[in-house]
């Protein structure tokens, strides 16, 4: 088994019936991420990335909070008189694991979002497959409040994910909602109350570890591609991503749904898997 403990300082790593559970630690903190935080995330993704036990990645927060967004004394203060080249390579491992390898991933991801989650928490938030909240959880974008608009990729965080007027109305207030609010908006899938935010996050990381991973990352993967492509780039894209599945495939999911259906009778596509 898979064995993560003391590795890092700011993030708890556990991998449990095949999932991988990443914990941002720093509670005292409301887990606001570091400059430690964020170089300690790029090594976690890469490990995981290739450990054959974790089948699905699931990120959430000690404490009562998931993420308060960057820390603004370690990520602002202490390096706005460092070297450029300092405060670029900060940057830089932000960004990488925030979006760059999140958004990405070779395995499903779901963010299970406990607590407080603010400004920069958007960008792995949304970079994240899915996401799970708890009712009672506090969003917002405070930057307006202390004099910068939002960073990193928060606003493309939310314009993928919210409509025009909801995103403006808290990058420009930065006012504040709940879990309930978001799912209602777009920006999670659901929200639960914070006693069974676990158990739901467990159900659905273990739909997930069912399905066919290499179709399941071709699907992902396509999807994200394709809303930056136009129609007929997509069509060539989501093809080629077809015939990629079928070649790297190594239990021939596609060839075993087709026999099942149509041979066998045994299975209804609509309505169920294909037996692995």
């Amino acid at each position: 088994m898979s064995d993560y403990t003391g590795r890092w300082k700011t993030v708890l790593v556990e991998v449990q019936d095949g999932i991988g559970w990443v914990t941002f630690n720093r509670p005292e903190k409301r887990n606001a991420m570091s400059p430690t935080l964020n170089s300690e995330m790029c090594e976690i993704l890469l490990a995981l990335e290739l450990d054959a036990e974790v089948k699905v990645l699931v990120l959430t927060g000690a404490g009562s909070a998931w993420t308060a967004g960057m820390d603004l004394k370690e990520y602002f203060r202490e390096i706005d008189g460092a070297p450029e080249i300092v405060q670029e390579r900060v940057r830089r491992d932000a960004s990488t694991w925030q979006w760059k390898l999140l958004r990405m991933y070779s395995k499903p991801t779901i963010a299970m979002v406990n607590g407080w989650c603010f400004g920069g928490g958007f960008s792995p938030l949304v970079a994240c497959d899915l996401a799970i909240v708890a009712e009672t959880a506090v969003f917002g974008l405070s930057e307006i409040n202390w004099g910068i608009p939002p960073g990193n990729l928060v606003s493309k965080a939310m314009a993928d994910t919210v409509g025009q007027r909801k995103a403006l109305e808290y990058i420009m207030t930065g006012d504040t909602f709940t879990g309930v609010e978001a799912a209602s908006m777009g920006l999670v899938n659901r929200a639960v109350p914070l006693e069974r935010l676990r158990e739901e996050t467990i159900a659905l990381a273990r739909k997930l570890a069912e399905k066919n991973p290499v179709v399941l990352r071709a699907a992902k993967h396509g999807f994200k591609r394709c809303r930056e492509l136009t129609w007929e780039q997509s069509e060539d894209y989501l093809y080629a991503k077809l015939d990629q599945a079928q070649l790297r495939d190594p239990e021939h999911g596609r060839e075993q749904g087709m026999k099942q259906f149509l041979d066998e009778k045994s299975i209804k596509p609509g309505l169920q898997a294909y037996k692995r």
